[in-house]
């Protein structure tokens, strides 16, 4: 599996999914992410990006167990290590 440190996804120009659940991504997430929940990627298959795409969460761990799955499943995929809690403490902007 694919992995890069949260303070390298600036600037990546890939798609970025959020998999935290939807009352997390709306209390602050990375702009541009989309959020699809752990708890929903395999009846959302049909919704992610075609090509290479980020996968974060809060702090790494979820993004990891849905990297690996994705990537089984035959896509380009990076987990975000440190996740958005690591984006924030960065001082980096999000949105809401």
């Amino acid at each position: 599996m694919k992995t890069i440190d949260v303070s390298e996804l600036e600037g990546r120009g890939l798609p970025l999914v959020d998999v935290r659940e939807v009352d997390e991504y709306a209390a602050g997430h990375v702009p541009g992410a989309i959020n699809i929940p752990m708890s929903q990627i395999t009846e959302r298959l049909g919704e992610l990006p075609e090509g290479a795409f980020d996968v974060i969460c809060q702090s790494g761990g979820r993004s990891a167990r849905v990297s690996e799955y994705l990537e089984a499943q035959g896509h380009d995929v990076t987990n975000i290590d440190g996740g958005t809690g690591g984006w924030i403490s960065l001082g980096k902007p999000v949105e809401q």
